[in-house]
């Protein structure tokens, strides 16, 4: 989501592995898996113009409202991570409140993002500076007294022109943070869903 700005990028490349430890981090690779992305994701308009683009899912017990995921996937411990460091490195301060008010379709702009579109069960945000995407999608499984819900997340790169010889590129920073990102987009998840669960027990 961030590898626009490549400091930013690099202080969570730091501070991430520390935090979560080689334990968890086999937790969350078993829980947040990757996958394709649902015909119906607004996110899947990228992938018709040679963006790169990724999916990732997780499923938890209980049925959770689309404002539900925004929320506590914006108000997370690591997302928290990164709107601190926003906040000093591109003047991008957000809080809380306003990730409520994003997820409830009171405001267009967080942070460091842009709503792009929404439907009833998706988000579709822009960075500030156009290069990427984020989207959030959640589906309901059905199951009687088992129902579960199903958390979509993905992310989307454009491509930028070369000046020298034309062609269209990822741009190198972001090919060479692809490891970094693929493990970031699993933390993310697995940090919204723990988040969500927390908040059905208590």
């Amino acid at each position: 989501m961030i590898e626009q700005f490549p400091a930013v990028f690099l202080w969570l490349m730091i501070l991430i592995p520390l935090v979560i430890g080689i334990g968890l981090a086999e937790v969350l690779l078993l829980t947040v898996r990757a996958c394709p992305l649902p015909d119906e994701a607004l996110l899947r308009v990228y992938t018709r113009n040679g963006a790169f683009t990724d999916c990732y899912a997780t499923e938890l017990p209980g049925i959770f409202s689309h404002a539900q995921y925004v929320q506590a996937f914006y108000t997370t411990w690591v997302f928290k991570l990164e709107r601190v460091i926003l906040k000093w490195a591109v003047a991008r301060p957000s809080t809380d409140d306003q990730a409520r008010q994003l997820a409830q379709g009171s405001i267009d702009a967080f942070s460091a993002w842009r709503v792009e579109s929404r439907s009833e069960n998706q988000l579709l945000m822009a960075d500030f500076q156009g290069r990427t995407r984020s989207w959030l999608m959640v589906v309901p499984v059905p199951g009687g007294d088992k129902a579960r819900t199903r958390l979509y997340f993905g992310s989307a790169v454009v491509p930028e022109r070369d000046s020298v010889t034309g062609t269209s590129t990822l741009g190198f920073v972001f090919s060479a943070l692809m490891g970094f990102h693929k493990l970031y987009s699993h933390v993310l998840l697995y940090a919204a869903r723990s988040r969500l669960r927390s908040a059905r027990v208590a």
